[in-house]
């Protein structure tokens, strides 16, 4: 039972964390509910930092889950730039960076991520960045302004979906961009060769340059400047500034250091979390990028029978971010919450608009199939286990995540001809 003198206390300031305590509140909560983010910015939405807000079609005040005047109106009192140091279960209680001990009766932990680092030499020159924060995205916004107006070199340690959207921004800017991938495609774990090619492709026509197969193992510079970017295959490639796009790691010290389930970082790490995203200790709750959930919605499907019962999944992704913040607040209120989103994410890169749902881990699909033109950049890639439907992505094609999503859940064998055929509505092939 909740009641009006007990103390909700979100740890994290992000997506997550800010939709959880408007949740709490259009809830109907009328207790304490304090939100804790160790930026000084207001809680904010991360996918424009690679997108809209670093091409410049986004205003800074667009990126913002609220108004400033809202957490007030709302009664959530807010303790920005001040980071969670310290989780005393046994007392419930957290303490901040600066002393201050806050008590809660729940607690949610959506801490988040932060981006991996680059482990060689030169990694402390000026022009060596992260994409993370909002901060972050400011500062790289003027460095592609500046490199686009010298014709200066950006290179891109990462073909992941930070590393691409960043190239397609700097090449907007006109920046001369090279991307160093040890993998032989672009997005090679997620989409595997047969469509990482296709992404090759796209920013090839747009003068990114791709260097596969290679890692890099030093960044040089003279006074504090980056001069170049060296792979260890002995090349050098000129740089002006080096973007490390390798991957986020989830946030887990205060947990750990609390005695809380957290996954092993081979099996992707994160918070342990059941359906209803509670962790291992009943009075606290994970969501978002930190949180490691069972696979909910693949429950009751062949696919899920043949994975270990143990199997959970992190997703950093916006859309995690949106519904899991939501569905943590409703758990924290002792409503039944069972959390089983299909993960999903999108992708903008030049005029190519993207859409992605479903689990699709290499290993786990025996065939890709693609219903309309790769060539012209319209279509739908499915990943399929013995004609069961893991996961889709539609390219410049839209209005059926819905569908393939409903596919994904049903888990049944599908008519794979009829799945590749443009003139076949996928809602006739829904259970």
């Amino acid at each position: 039972m909740v009641d009006a003198h007990q103390t909700f206390v979100i740890v994290g300031g992000g997506l997550a964390g800010a939709k959880a305590a408007e949740t709490l509140r259009a809830e109907g909560f009328t207790g304490r509910v304090i939100l804790i983010g160790d930026e000084r910015d207001h809680p904010y939405e991360r996918p424009p930092l690679s997108k809209g807000f670093l091409t410049g079609s986004q205003e800074r005040d667009s990126v913002f889950v609220h108004e400033p005047a809202w957490y007030a109106q709302a009664d959530i009192e807010l303790h920005l730039g001040l980071p969670a140091v310290h989780l005393d279960r046994a007392a419930k209680a957290v303490t901040l960076g600066d002393g201050t001990r806050v008590h809660y009766d729940r607690l949610l932990l959506a801490t988040g991520a932060e981006p991996r680092r680059l482990d060689i030499p030169g990694t402390d020159l000026a022009g060596v960045h992260h994409l993370r924060r909002l901060a972050h995205a400011e500062r790289l916004k003027g460095v592609l302004t500046t490199l686009g107006r010298d014709n200066g070199q950006l290179v891109i340690a990462g073909a992941g979906w930070i590393g691409l959207e960043v190239a397609a921004a700097a090449r907007g800017y006109g920046a001369e961009v090279t991307i160093v991938e040890p993998e032989p495609t672009p997005l090679h774990p997620v989409l595997g060769p047969e469509l990482g090619a296709l992404f090759a492709d796209l920013h090839g026509e747009h003068g990114v340059r791709f260097h596969f197969g290679g890692r890099l193992t030093e960044i040089t510079g003279q006074d504090g400047m980056v001069l170049a970017a060296l792979t260890d295959d002995g090349e050098e490639h000129p740089a002006h500034s080096v973007l490390a796009a390798i991957g986020a790691a989830p946030r887990t010290a205060l947990a750990e250091a609390a005695g809380l389930e957290v996954v092993d970082r081979a099996a992707g790490g994160g918070i342990a979390v059941d359906t209803s995203l509670r962790t291992s200790d009943p009075d606290i709750f994970a969501a978002g990028d930190v949180a490691a959930a069972p696979l909910g919605f693949l429950e009751g499907t062949p696919v899920r029978a043949a994975l270990p019962q143990s199997a959970r999944l992190r997703v950093e992704h916006w859309a995690n971010a949106l519904n899991g913040g939501p569905a943590a607040a409703r758990a924290m209120l002792g409503q039944d919450v069972a959390y089983d989103r299909v993960p999903y994410f999108f992708s903008d890169q030049y005029d190519v608009g993207l859409e992605y749902s479903g689990y699709a881990p290499p290993g786990s699909y025996d065939q890709v199939l693609v219903r309309g033109d790769v060539g012209k950049r319209q279509f739908i890639a499915f990943w399929l286990n013995d004609g069961r439907l893991l996961a889709g992505m539609n390219v410049n094609v839209w209005d059926v995540t819905e569908s393939i999503q409903r596919l994904i859940r049903g888990g049944d064998q599908l008519d794979t001809v009829a799945l590749a055929d443009p003139s076949v509505p996928l809602t006739s092939l829904l259970p």
